[in-house]
């Protein structure tokens, strides 16, 4: 006879016997009773169970119910390891771990710096319409309550009348009021607590509206959902002219007391009530970098700039630049432009032919990139009509020199590829068998994989058995952590999860790990098949979507002496 997998006193037939090959429990040992030794795991003498454990840490055992470790709540069990439902998901949501400023206890704490039965306290006694009194809630004592079941008011709640949604109420001022003293607001002193409520009720009710309906189109979490009509409270409430439209600027002092305000923005755009006045990142990082240069020169760089940024639709016409050419082809020419400006040059114009062979570095890269930066400004600068001459026509600079293709280090990538964390080990397998780029990457959508092939920008790709097996893993992990979300790309972190948006670069780079990069084990890639195949580039364009001058890289590197000394690529 036995209960479960133990095996029951041959006396009492109630109690685990005490040991193995032992017929008897301690309390019917013969010449007994004798005394149970104390617990393996908790040093507890009492309600010893079996296997040198006692009903409290036995998991065969039904223990015994107890307090909660955090509210002292009566009816805790160890599914939540003896915290009562209320208090594991308050741990969940407040990481920060520290002495209460009410009861001083280590616990984990609210915003306000509050643990979990000193804010139950409070909001059990704060009267409806009222503000949380946290200090006033527990001078004289605190009631303990079961765990499991909530308390019901003294004085219930009214009611809400059904009603039928009201029209928006948004209606915007003629203008903004300006201010005599405009101040930079700090909300990081003084947190979310005592803030002037919105003026306007009607209109915070009405933003709240909106923000619960895109919660609900998005798969917003009831936190974000709750702290974005927080922060709209706010933002209306410190607002200097009642219905104006509110600043971008303005929205970004939410962070100091850790409000979301992607969310706040889309919910004030899609109201109509934002006014987007933030310098983006490349025009504040232009304007850092030409700073120092004379005021001739800055305008010629902008009238640049502009056509980099935002193309030309008039002859003759031109395409945007990305940010990371601009960012470059500056970079590159921004030593000579300051040698120019420090020699008394303060125009474009005044520099000719001989000024650019003197200037050029005599070989290698610096004179590539010195001379592929000069050429971008004086050819757009000459088309603009802001120069009379091009003085870089005709002049010869050397190509880039490439460096050598060499093979990603195995260790760190075998590492990489079997991690236990389901989006590294799909992303660095996407890259290592089929050498897919961190753009693309970045790019894919659940509707990409499909019977076990990847449609990537017109190509069908096969995937591996290996990939296969990581992204079965990687979508049972997406559904579990963000079941609700409409995200269509397939990778997510949680900043992307309530949104449309594909992951960042930096996410890319971060997920790959230290001492990898995606350029490195796509090389790696691509050289294994280069040498399996000897150097049929036919076989890499086709097989990677590469050109072929690109392909010719890989296979003019096979007879480098790192390669040679490798062993034979397998099949």
């Amino acid at each position: 006879m036995s209960s479960g997998h133990k095996t029951l006193c041959a006396v009492c037939r109630a109690t685990p016997v005490a040991m193995a090959r032992v017929d008897y429990c301690f309390t019917c040992w013969p010449g007994g009773p004798v005394t149970p030794p104390p617990c393996l795991r908790c040093t507890s003498r009492i309600d010893y169970y079996a296997s040198g454990l006692c009903r409290r840490c036995h998991p065969s055992a039904i223990p015994r119910v107890e307090s909660c470790l955090d509210c002292h709540a009566w009816g805790a069990t160890r599914t939540l390891g003896w915290l009562c439902r209320g208090c594991d998901a308050w741990r969940r949501q407040h990481r920060t771990i520290g002495a209460c400023c009410i009861c001083h206890t280590t616990a984990h704490l609210s915003n306000r710096g509050s643990c979990r039965l000193c804010h139950k306290q409070a909001s059990m006694l704060r009267e409806f319409g009222q503000p949380l009194d946290l200090i006033g809630a527990n001078r004289d004592g605190q009631q303990l309550f079961f765990a499991g079941m909530a308390f019901q008011r003294e004085t219930p709640r009214p009611p809400r009348p059904r009603q039928t949604p009201a029209p928006s109420l948004v209606q915007m001022t003629a203008g903004d009021q300006h201010v005599l003293f405009p101040t930079q607001r700090d909300l990081t002193t003084h947190g979310r607590a005592g803030l002037p409520l919105p003026p306007d009720p009607d209109l915070a009710a009405d933003l709240a509206r909106r923000a619960r309906e895109r919660a609900g189109q998005q798969g917003w979490t009831p936190l974000i959902t709750e702290d974005t009509c927080h922060g709209l409270r706010i933002l209306l409430g410190l607002q200097d002219t009642p219905g104006a439209p509110l600043k971008a600027s303005e929205v970004a002092a939410l962070r100091g007391i850790d409000l979301p305000v992607w969310s706040v923005l889309e919910v004030l755009a899609d109201a109509g009530l934002l006014e987007e006045d933030r310098t983006p990142a490349l025009d504040a990082w232009f304007d850092r970098t030409i700073a120092d240069l004379p005021d001739t020169m800055t305008g010629e760089l902008r009238a640049w700039f502009s056509v980099m940024k935002n193309g030309s639709a008039t002859p003759p016409r031109r395409r945007p630049r990305s940010p990371v050419t601009i960012r470059l082809h500056l970079q590159w020419s921004l030593p000579t432009l300051r040698i120019w400006a420090n020699t008394g040059h303060s125009s474009l114009r005044e520099i000719d032919r001989t000024a650019i062979l003197e200037a050029l570095p005599p070989s290698g890269n610096p004179r590539a990139e010195a001379g592929q930066g000069l050429k971008s400004i004086f050819k757009v600068l000459k088309g603009q009509k802001v120069l009379f001459t091009n003085p870089t026509v005709r002049v010869k600079t050397s190509n880039s020199e490439e460096h050598q293709l060499l093979p990603a280090d195995l260790t760190s990538l075998r590492d990489a590829i079997n991690s236990t964390k389901p989006a590294q080990a799909l992303l660095v397998a996407l890259i290592a068998f089929h050498a897919l780029t961190p753009s693309q990457i970045r790019g894919l959508q659940l509707t990409d994989t499909r019977n076990g092939r990847l449609h990537q920008a017109g190509r069908i790709i096969v995937l591996a058995d290996p990939v296969r097996a990581r992204l079965s893993d990687y979508l049972d992990y997406r559904n579990t952590r963000w079941p609700n979300s409409i995200n269509p790309h397939l990778f997510l972190h949680y900043r992307t999860a309530g949104r449309t948006i594909p992951v960042g670069q930096r996410w890319v780079k971060l997920t790959i790990g230290t001492g990898l990069t995606a350029t490195s084990i796509r090389q790696d890639r691509i050289l294994d098949e280069a040498r399996a195949t000897d150097g049929d580039a036919r076989r890499i364009v086709d097989l990677f979507g590469l050109g072929i001058k690109a392909a010719t890289r890989y296979t003019t590197n096979l007879d480098h002496p790192d390669l040679t000394n490798l062993p034979p690529a397998s099949p």
